[in-house]
């Protein structure tokens, strides 16, 4: 492959793009460096020329041209890739920080802008609710339901459920129950054995049976939901049971519980239809022996009467659907480990507390907190799985009464992953998290190193505060911070929640408080050392107090944590990556808390609400608000504080106003805003530009943009991360309908996003003048060496690239939203079969950066238009919204089209052949050759079955032609057909081009001609209609200019068989036409001077059959003097005066009456030839074709070849005539001869 040779002119890029040319000097040059004199040397020696370079030369030249070829668009496409792998990428998966050792690092920090959580708001309990259970027997059992956004309360035998959000909600009550209600769960019920309608079951046990009932939701006019309550029916008997446990599996429905005594797991079986040997419903039971007749009751009053043992029972069940298992938690911490199949549930193994602990020795040494043996023995009091799309083999997670989080693995033989199918075989406990050091113990309290393996470091404490854990590396392994933790749970993707009574309240209510930590995931993702993955898991703490007794928490939307997705990397790394989730559909994780008093939510802050909160409380923190931003910095680097900053600076930053209030809103405070935007400019850093970087033949592609760059592809990636590998389009099925198609992604998400980017360009056209790579070529003032020079060239680059996506990517996003403002089965139903298809699988990526998706989108606005024309709806008002709102994809040639299109539409209505018809579509055609340059053939062929069907025959014919040379106006096919018409000619394509609209006219000749050919041409004496449609139709084609154009109609004429209609046409291409053809083909030679003797120009004529008769067709030596006889004719036939020249005429009929007698002689001779006996064989065949088929021979070869030879004594003497030979001895010789022969 050879070299690509750089234009003479190369194109003019920003100021200083030349290495050549020097940067301006404002301060003293830097002192010189040992190499100093060598780079001088190699930066001024002239580049190798294009001749003397080699094939890597070559390479690299090629490589460094298609780079440069790389538009706006498409490099900031490949940033925003790029920042989506690497959000994934750098996130580390949960088992690469919690790895085998402890750790035990918190920051509980004293300003409240850096806390995790945010209270939100108590929603007491309903007033209804308070009465009656004052009056129940039993006591009250209280808890949420997420999933469908209410809370509910069991009291003796009644069931109330209510949306704990809406004051003065409405009860809605289950009293049918006549029998103690023991236990409520909400589970989802098995497919298929329910109406589409009931989307959810609550189970309620009570001390005699168990049943489903089945929940309908609906949404009411104002937004709110209502339930409704049906009773399946279904139940099974659980007297003696006792039921305080129940669990759901969501992946297929099945139903299990504990007995409140007893190691028993049961299973509520249900099915739509009775069987032959069982009914809809029945109870299984999986771990008792079916020859174990004795119930748990009597077990336990024989166990209390006969040993002073406590009996063990299951407290707590866990479906792990993502692994087909089941974990159990007895109540003297045992864990047991089931498999989940079919039609059972198969123990896999059990590990005590105790035997858990035994391996964890070696790296958790001897504490109080897991080994106290005494009065405050050590037992488990939670118990949450870990689902296999956030860790592979890490799959519990136990917390101690001490506060100890112990995360367990399970694996089967050789450390294979575990699941359903494969039941584990090994379980233990890889890493021990301890509680946070307790600020109120002694400060001599012995500390532990954590492990190598353990991830105890963590990033510099709160300005030495004593809130923090130790010194890093430090561990406080027998801290009492979470001493008498009743209860805790862990949600994904790491938030773990701790209750403990609190004993600071004063009165003699019960009260707890909720020890709320999670992980700074943002630290994790933005390693700012070389540090390992572990060392730098640091989790954020803090208190909650309660104002009553805790029943317990749950995600308050019921949604689990889907992950940020992993960006095309393998495994489970990027599932915790929060802060590629802030601006998406997935808003902030909201955590509610049950309590004796109401439900109190609690919400989880972002990164960018932190920073928003730094900068508005930072003035009470001792650092103030620099000194929260450089701790930013420090902790998160600089590209993620100027993605967060620039968030903040548009309005993304979100905080709680008014205490309890529950209203969250954006923080929109000036000096925030203006602190944000000094912020992401001052605390960008710089571009960097590489000097020793090769293979690149521009030095700009040597340049790394700033971390200030870095943050804002950041920030565009975070917010179109949900739509941008999502199609546009979907399929949506629903039974017993045909298919409809509907957005993937929900439209007021794309509107948001639209006012996001929105407000970012907004914000950067709003400080281009700050802004390093948008300020313009003022900041070349500021440069001081060439190396600065570059890079600030490369930072303009890259953020212009990055504005220009942010342009494309909201025209694309206008686009959709009109797309769908339309039927957008009616607009597919107008694309092509290929289109549609391609429309389907349209990404939102293709529509913002692929030229393809582009002409895409292009198609469907044409539909659209189409559509909106075939409804009568007025052009003008939807063209012009379309150009304003995605003008890439509706030009102003479109605007004009449509209004074309629009004036066809009308004047159809009006009739075409009405005066105001015609007058529509003369202002049709005046629009589309206004823009024939930009009309497509689509565009064209409909404009001309339009015109045809109302018989605008020249119009139409005169369209075509302006659109063919608009395409060529070059006229590059003229060339191509003048200079031996090669199919590897480039121009080619360019006669390709004409030839479309050509073949539209041909079409519209033969409509013509099949519409007027029985047509009268006259009326009472006056032309027809059709007539006067016939001859402006053929006026335009035979006025036409355009010499491709006649030569293709001339042979569209010979094509099929008309021929004769070249004869009535009076135009020079005609002539032309005949004498390029009759140099190949006879019958244009014939048709050339039919043509002459047609138009009275007998002379010319005479001439082309003069050439017909000398030319190189192969003609019989009759037709020849045919031709020849002819010619005599017309060049005797007498002209007028202009076109009658003498002398070429003498000279020509001389020149045909020579031609005449020796084609004369010539056939006398053939005759006696055919007639010859002396001529036998092959000879013979030669010499009859040599004479009748190889033209007029000359006379010498007529004498010598054959007359003199053959003894034709007579015609050698008229050979001798017709040369005017006059030598006496031959003539007298061939009289002599002639007359013996006599």
């Amino acid at each position: 492959m050879a070299a690509v040779v750089p234009p003479q002119t190369p194109q003019r890029p920003l100021p200083g793009g030349y290495v050549q040319t020097p940067a301006v000097q404002q301060q003293p040059p830097p002192p010189a460096t040992i190499f100093a004199q060598q780079l001088a040397s190699l930066r001024n020696q002239p580049p190798p020329s294009t001749q003397q370079s080699g094939n890597n030369d070559a390479n690299q030249a090629a490589g460094g041209t298609q780079q440069s070829a790389t538009s706006n668009i498409d490099r900031a496409a490949n940033a925003i890739n790029e920042a989506l792998y690497l959000e994934s990428a750098r996130f580390p998966d949960l088992e690469s920080y919690i790895t085998q050792g402890i750790s035990g690092t918190y920051e509980t920090p004293p300003n409240s802008a850096w806390l995790p959580f945010q209270r939100l708001k108590l929603y007491d309990l309903p007033q209804a609710i308070i009465e009656q259970a004052n009056q129940t027997s039993t006591g009250l059992m209280m808890g949420l339901f997420p999933a469908i956004g209410h809370c509910w309360a069991a009291m003796d035998n009644c069931l109330y459920l209510w949306d704990y959000k809406v004051q003065g909600a409405e009860l809605i009550g289950f009293e049918e129950n006549p029998f103690t209600i023991t236990s409520v769960k909400l589970v989802k019920p098995k497919p298929g054995v329910f109406v589409k309608q009931i989307t959810d079951l609550i189970v309620v046990s009570t001390s005699e049976n168990m049943m489903l009932l089945g929940v309908a939701a609906n949404t009411t006019s104002t937004g709110n939901s209502s339930l409704v309550l049906y009773n399946t029916k279904m139940a099974i008997p659980t007297r003696g049971l006792n039921v305080q446990h129940i669990e759901g599996s969501k992946k297929d429905g099945r139903i299990f519980f504990l007995a409140s005594e007893g190691e028993d797991i049961f299973e509520f079986y249900y099915q739509q239809d009775e069987g032959w040997f069982s009914g809809k419903t029945h109870r299984l039971c999986h771990t008792r022996s079916q020859y174990d007749f004795v119930p748990a009751p009597v077990k336990a009053v024989s166990s209390f009467i006969g040993g002073v043992q406590k009996q063990k029972k299951l407290v707590k069940l866990i479906i792990d659907d993502s692994r087909g298992l089941l974990y159990t938690l007895s109540s003297t911490s045992e864990i047991k480990v089931w498999s989940i199949r079919p039609n059972s549930v198969a123990l896999a193994l059990a590990r005590p507390l105790q035997s858990l602990l035994q391996n964890t020795g070696h790296f958790s040494g001897n504490t109080r907190l897991l080994y106290d043996e005494g009065e405050n023995k050590v037992c488990l009091v939670g118990l949450d799985a870990i689902p296999a799309t956030e860790a592979g083999k890490l799959t519990l997670v136990a917390t101690t009464n001490t506060g100890c989080r112990l995360y367990l693995s399970t694996t089967r033989g050789y450390g294979y992953q575990a699941d359903g199918q494969n039941a584990p075989t090994s379980m233990q406990i890889l890493h021990i998290r301890f509680p946070p050091k307790d600020p109120s113990a002694s400060a001599t309290q012995p500390l532990q190193h954590a492990s190598p393996m353990g991830g105890a470091a963590g990033g510099a404490p709160f300005g030495g505060s004593a809130n923090t854990a130790t010194a890093q590396g430090n561990v406080d392994v027998n801290s009492q911070y979470l001493k008498n933790t009743e209860s805790a749970q862990r949600f994904p993707p790491g938030y773990f929640l701790a209750a403990q009574p609190n004993f600071a309240s004063s009165g003699s209510d019960q009260r707890s408080r909720v020890f709320c930590c999670a992980p700074d995931f943002a630290r994790l993702k933005n390693p700012q050392d070389h540090s390992s993955h572990n060392s730098r898991f640091v989790e954020f703490g803090q208190w909650i107090d309660l104002s009553s007794w805790f029943a317990g928490a749950s995600i308050a939307d019921g949604k689990e944590w889907t992950g940020a997705g992993n960006g095309g990397v393998v495994g489970t790394a990027g599932f915790g990556n929060e802060m590629a989730l802030q601006f998406s559909s997935q808003t902030s994780t909201e955590i509610a808390l049950m309590t004796g008093v109401g439900v109190q939510t609690i919400r989880r802050r972002r990164l960018v609400d932190i920073l928003a909160g730094v900068l508005r409380y930072g003035n009470a923190d001792t650092e103030g608000e620099e000194g929260g931003v450089k701790r930013f910095v420090s902790h998160y680097g600089r590209a993620e504080t100027a993605a967060t900053a620039i968030a903040v600076a548009c309005g993304q930053g979100m905080d709680v106003t008014g205490e309890g209030s529950g209203r969250v809103s954006s923080v929109t405070d000036s000096d925030v805003l203006e602190a944000a935007r000094k912020a992401f400019i001052e605390q960008g850093g710089k571009p960097e530009f590489s000097a020793n970087a090769a293979g690149s033949a521009d030095p700009v592609d040597s340049v790394t943009p700033s971390p200030r760059y870095q943050g804002l592809a950041l920030y565009v990636s975070r917010l179109v991360r949900g739509v941008w590998k999502s199609t546009i389009l979907k399929d949506d099925m629903k039974p017993g309908m045909p298919p409809t198609v509907v957005s993937t992604v929900n439209l007021e998400i794309l509107r948001t996003m639209q006012r996001d980017l929105a407000s970012l360009k907004e914000f950067l056209d709003r400080n281009r003048p700050f802004i390093e790579g948008l300020s313009g070529s003022s900041a070349l003032n500021r440069v001081a060496t060439r190396g600065e020079e570059f890079a600030l060239q490369g930072e303009h680059r890259a953020m212009q690239s990055i504005l220009s996506l942010i342009g494309s990517i909201g025209e694309g996003l206008n686009f959709v939203l009109v797309l769908f403002d339309e039927k957008i089965d009616d607009i597919l139903a107008l694309l092509a079969p290929e289109s549609r298809g391609k429309a389907k699988q349209l990404t939102y990526e293709s529509l913002f950066v692929s030229p393809d998706g582009k002409e895409l989108a292009k198609e469907l606005v044409k539909a659209i238009v189409n559509r909106n024309i075939a409804n009568g709806s007025n052009v003008d008002t939807v063209a012009e919204a379309l150009r304003r709102r995605c003008g890439t994809f509706c030009s102003s040639e479109d605007v004009v089209i449509f209004k074309a299109q629009e004036q066809v539409k009308r004047a159809s209505e009006a009739g075409g052949q009405s005066e105001s018809g015609r007058v529509l579509l003369n202002e049709s055609q005046r629009l589309f050759s206004k823009v024939a340059g930009s009309l497509g053939q689509e565009h064209l062929q409909w404009a001309i079955q339009q015109y045809i069907g109302m018989a605008f025959y020249a119009g139409a014919i005169q369209l075509c032609l302006t659109v063919a040379g608009e395409r060529d106006r070059a006229r590059r096919a003229l060339g191509w057909l003048r200079e031996g018409m090669s199919d590897s000619d480039p121009r080619f394509d360019a006669f390709n081009q004409r030839k479309q609209c050509y073949d539209l006219i041909f079409e519209i000749i033969k409509s013509l001609d099949q519409a007027t050919e029985s047509q009268p041409a006259e009326i009472d004496g006056r032309w027809s209609l059709a007539a006067k449609r016939r001859a402006e139709a053929y006026e335009v084609v035979n006025e036409s200019e355009d010499a491709v154009f006649q030569t293709c109609l001339f042979d569209w004429y010979v094509a099929q068989g008309r021929e004769d209609r070249l004869l009535d046409i009076e135009s020079p291409f005609v002539v032309e036409y005949l004498k390029q053809r009759s140099r190949e083909q006879r019958e244009a030679a014939d048709l050339l001077w039919r043509y002459y003797a047609h138009h009275n120009d007998f002379l010319a004529a005479a001439a082309t059959q003069v050439d017909l008769a000398k030319g190189f067709f192969e003609l019989s030596l009759e037709e020849r003097i045919g031709y020849l006889s002819r010619a005599r004719t017309n060049a005797s036939t007498r002209q007028s005066a202009l076109m009658d020249s003498r002398g070429s005429k003498q000279q020509l009929l001389r020149e045909i009456s020579d031609l005449l007698d020796v084609a004369a002689i010539q056939d006398d001779l053939l005759q006696r030839m055919k007639a010859e006996p002396r001529l036998t064989g092959e000879r013979r065949q030669q010499v009859l074709q040599e004479l009748e088929r190889s033209g007029i021979l000359p006379v010498d070869e007529l004498f010598n070849g054959y007359t003199d030879q053959a003894g034709y004594h007579d015609l050698n003497l008229l050979i001798y005539q017709v040369a005017d030979h006059r030598n006496p001895a031959d003539i007298k010789a061939s009289w002599d001869q002639l007359v013996q022969s006599e």
